[in-house]
């Protein structure tokens, strides 16, 4: 499948494009292309468009990248509206879907959220089968270890913490230890 595409060329911090038809699988820095359509500069604004061509390849169904669709509809060679190119952040997208969702739902109507993957330990006990009810006492008499694991990492914790603060605390007489022997040094130098 063709396409209608920037190829960039120029140096390091000083972008200018080609408009080029080439196959949509080739790299879009480099490689071969099939013609040059025109050429922009962002930097001066230049812009150079073999209009004729460009409507001819389009003709022929060749697609049209963003970037260069906004391209020739600001530069009035195709009819239409821009189409946003910036990508928006997860964060973002997430705030305004649920903004459009509180506009587009009547005040009566709950919002559906998507479902979130829960634990299996998280169900509730009406949702699990009668027999299950066996299956929690062998989960509480599972529990006194997993909360001896975690007072046996917590106490490792705890003594991992002292150690670094015995190292800190040798480090630090070592230090006052040197100064004070090259401060003796320095003073029986002087004598």
């Amino acid at each position: 499948m063709l396409k209608i595409r920037f190829f960039r060329v120029g140096k390091k911090h000083q972008p200018s494009f080609k408009i080029v038809v080439t196959d949509r699988r080739r790299p879009p820095r480099g490689g071969r292309f099939v013609e040059k359509l025109g050429s922009w500069n962002p930097l001066t604004k230049e812009k150079t468009l073999k209009e004729e061509r460009i409507k001819y390849w389009l003709s022929k169904g060749a697609k049209l990248s963003d970037s260069v669709y906004n391209l020739l509809i600001k530069e009035k060679v195709l009819e239409g509206k821009k189409i946003p190119v910036n990508k928006k952040g997860k964060k973002k997208a997430e705030i305004k879907e649920s903004e459009e969702n509180k506009k587009n739902t009547p005040a009566g109507e709950e919002i559906k959220k998507p479902k979130e993957a829960k634990p299996k330990e998280a169900k509730t006990e009406d949702a699990k089968p009668k027999e299950a009810k066996p299956k929690e006492s062998k989960t509480e008499e599972a529990k006194p270890e997993i909360e001896k694991k975690e007072s046996v990492s917590a106490e490792s914790i705890e003594d991992k913490e002292e150690k670094n603060k015995e190292k800190k605390e040798k480090t630090a007489n070592s230090l006052k230890n040197e100064k004070e022997k090259q401060t003796e040094k320095e003073k029986a130098k002087s004598i």
